[in-house]
């Protein structure tokens, strides 16, 4: 699904190098190379504060600690998304409400949201699935217009751009109070471990974030709240300061697969392939089509005996997972979700992939269909 040893082999010199660097110097915790990777990254996303973490699942976490929440206070978020958008919520004794994704860009859906919304509500997650934003526009609107926060979760769309409705533009995760990511190896832009980062233009946020992930204390011994221990490595920042010069291109490439993928399945029915809506750039962090129902499973394996891996983001709806059967929902709430997860399928993305491989892989998805 993910080459990382050919993009590897691509960067060596630069990578071997910035890691032989963190090794000399013994920086190891909280080194220059966090600070310097943070700047570059605020410079790249326009966003006045970039707070490393030690993974994305951390920045979720830490973003709701940082809002003041209280037990019982709801948090509304997508019900079609990888399980830690959700058990940082619960963690924290937070109320879990989910909300139905749009059929065609599988992100939220805003009517879905403003039906969730009762005076309990105090945050918003959406999440950007796939590599394309949400929609921000309305649902920030919604959002300010009942005093809630808004926290991206832009693990899977480090690079995106949102156009607004006057023209402004903004990179995703820099929209709401709080962005979050994740630099899972497989993300674009991916260290070789776990790592995670919170974005926001809110200073005095910013400072709460940066004590809270460092055991509550800005300075040493002092520990003004309760925080929790989430940094950052100095190896994994090298590693990221080389790979962010190259995720526009990173993400350029993804794009060309794409539209490899959008051509050669053009003219079968039974493929939906991925929407690009106007508002959003798509970055591809997956490549996921929709296939009826009843063939999307035989495909699948269909691939893998061919030697081409495929996957399901996400197999079972978090309303039907067995730690949130507690939340009483059944598919009826979600009838999209529910939809979906018996249709959707992963196709191999990634910036390393050559003409060969696309040739391969299309020929065996157009052969299935035409075989059936």
């Amino acid at each position: 699904m993910v080459d990382l040893k050919t993009q590897y082999i691509r960067l060596k010199a630069d990578i071997d190098n910035a890691i032989a660097s963190v090794l000399e110097s013994a920086a190891f915790i909280r080194g220059p190379e966090v600070r310097l990777f943070e700047e570059e990254l605020q410079r790249y996303l326009g966003v006045r504060n970039v707070i490393s973490c030690a993974n994305g699942t951390d920045a979720l976490q830490v973003a709701l600690m940082s809002l003041g929440l209280k037990p019982g206070d709801e948090v509304i978020t997508t019900g079609f998304t990888f399980i830690a958008t959700v058990e940082v919520v619960e963690l924290l004794g937070l109320k879990l409400v989910l909300a139905d994704v749009d059929p065609s860009t599988y992100n939220i859906d805003i009517p879905s949201v403003e039906k969730a919304i009762t005076p309990r509500t105090k945050a918003i997650v959406p999440v950007h699935l796939f590599g394309q934003c949400a929609p921000m526009e309305p649902l920030m609107t919604l959002a300010e217009r009942h005093g809630i926060s808004v926290v991206e979760d832009t693990a899977q769309a480090t690079g995106a751009t949102y156009s607004f409705s006057d023209s402004t533009a903004k990179k995703a995760g820099t929209i709401g109070i709080i962005g979050c990511t994740s630099f899972f190896p497989s993300k674009n832009l991916g260290c070789y471990g776990d790592g995670g980062a919170l974005f926001t233009n809110d200073d005095a946020l910013a400072s709460l974030i940066r004590g809270i992930t460092n055991h509550g204390m800005k300075v040493k011994y002092y520990h003004e709240t309760i925080g929790v221990n989430s940094r950052l490595d100095t190896i994994q920042a090298a590693i990221l300061r080389v790979k962010l010069r190259h995720l526009d291109e990173f993400n350029e490439a993804r794009n060309r697969v794409a539209e490899f993928y959008d051509n050669a399945f053009n003219d079968i029915d039974d493929i939906k392939v991925p929407h690009r809506h106007p508002d959003s750039t798509h970055i591809f962090h997956q490549y996921t089509i929709r296939v009826p129902a009843e063939s999307r499973d035989a495909l699948k394996e269909h691939l893998e005996n061919e030697g081409i891996p495929a996957m399901i983001y996400y197999p079972v709806p978090l309303y039907m997972q067995k730690a949130y059967s507690h939340l009483g929902y059944s598919a009826d709430d979600f009838p999209v979700t529910s939809m979906l997860c018996n249709e959707v399928l992963s196709l191999p993305m990634h910036s390393e992939m050559t003409e060969d491989q696309l040739t391969y892989i299309t020929e065996r998805v157009k052969a299935f269909f035409n075989n059936k």
